[in-house]
């Protein structure tokens, strides 16, 4: 036991006391032999020791609401870092498709203006020149829906099971022939691939992109280099990229050892009409587009650059997907439109350029075309006839 004693000079100080009571035969206390011991240092040591311990406690529970407060604080930050990045790529994406548009709009209504004042003036001779101009620009604003649809996984794929290393090989000197004498071209086929699903025209696409880019890090020659192989994407891959299912992949990958890119032009590389070139000299859609591609083929796609050593952009299809039937292409729709015979057709069209070039075609193949702008009218119109 411990006990609180005063000394003859006055002060307290603290005893432990440890011994035992001796007693008589009739059970009456005789003497305490036993031990005190100053423990006042002790003493002072443990109340220290337990302050301490009460202050460190204090200071882990307002630590961890430090911690908990920084943390929300850090998330805010990156919620408000990924909502400006975000702000900031579709004013990128609005930004070129309103310049883009502008310029085929442009040539397209400047080309139309151009026949009025011909015909009226009767001079009919350069017609042609003009609709081709017109043409042209209206084809190149179908491509460029076609390259912003493959950023967004909608376009329309004519999905294919062919071996991907025949595909490559197939590919060899028109690649050759993009990248010039002065640079050297090497290919690594990993033999026995198995087959993919995907679409032939868009890989064929993508791989020309690739090497184009590839040859423009490089205005000084290089290598560049196409490989081929079966890659297992696990699943803590799939982890770290939200988009990948995990599973067996054939992957082609396209390298160079050119410029290479800074982290923050790596971190844009796929946003859509993100482009180092000069103006003139890219679209920007590329890279967004064999982003788009892989995706909707249920790939994946990844940039490795380092500046100064070089980029490597690897594309992956999985193996053994379903078999599809593929889509009828524009062209051979078109080719099976039926001649009319007199015949009545009611369709409904609320765009009314649309609405009129679709009826003067259904006349043009014989038929006797009624319009509607939207589904009550035509239901009105549909009684009356």
């Amino acid at each position: 036991h411990q006990y609180r004693v005063r000394r003859v000079d006055g002060k307290y100080y603290w005893i432990e006391a440890n011994g035992r009571v001796d007693h008589a035969a009739d059970g009456t206390p005789l003497r305490f032999p036993g031990v005190l011991l100053d423990v006042e240092e002790r003493r002072a040591l443990q109340e220290e020791r337990d302050r301490n311990a009460a202050a460190l406690r204090a200071l882990n529970e307002t630590l961890e609401q430090r911690v908990e407060e920084r943390s929300k604080e850090l998330q805010a930050s990156q919620e408000q870092l990924r909502q400006s990045q975000k702000m900031e790529a579709i004013g990128q994406l609005t930004g070129g498709i309103a310049h883009d548009f502008n310029n085929l709009l442009a040539t397209i209504t400047s080309s139309l203006e151009l026949m009025n004042r011909r015909i009226a003036a009767g001079k009919t001779g350069d017609l042609a020149r003009y609709i081709t101009m017109a043409s042209t620009a209206a084809q190149s604003s179908a491509a460029l829906i076609q390259r912003l649809l493959a950023f967004s996984r909608k376009q329309t794929l004519d999905l294919q099971s062919f071996e991907v290393n025949g595909l490559v090989a197939h590919m060899e000197d028109m690649l050759r022939r993009s990248i010039g004498e002065n640079i050297q071209f090497e290919m690594a086929l990993q033999p026995g691939l198995p087959a993919v699903r995907s679409d032939r025209n868009q890989l064929e696409n993508a791989l020309l992109n690739l090497a184009i880019n590839a040859r423009d890090a490089m205005p000084e020659g290089g290598v560049i280099k196409v490989k081929t192989s079966t890659r297992e994407l696990d699943a803590g891959y799939a982890a770290m990229h939200p988009d990948v299912v995990p599973g067996q992949y054939v992957m082609v990958s396209v390298s160079d050892n050119g410029t290479g890119m800074s982290p923050e032009t790596l971190a844009k590389a796929f946003d859509p009409f993100f482009t180092t070139k000069p103006i003139g000299q890219g679209t920007g859609l590329g890279l967004s587009m064999i982003y788009g591609f892989a995706r909707q083929t249920g790939g994946h796609a990844s940039i490795h650059s380092v500046v100064g050593e070089g980029t490597t952009v690897n594309i992956y299809l999985p193996c053994n997907l379903a078999p599809l039937v593929p889509s009828a292409t524009l062209e051979q729709s078109l080719a099976l439109s039926p001649q009319g015979r007199g015949e009545t057709i009611l369709f409904v069209e609320d765009e009314a350029g649309v609405r009129q070039v679709l009826a003067e075609i259904l006349d043009e193949l014989g038929y006797n075309t009624h319009e509607a702008v939207d589904a009550p009218s035509a239901l009105t119109l549909q009684a009356q006839l």
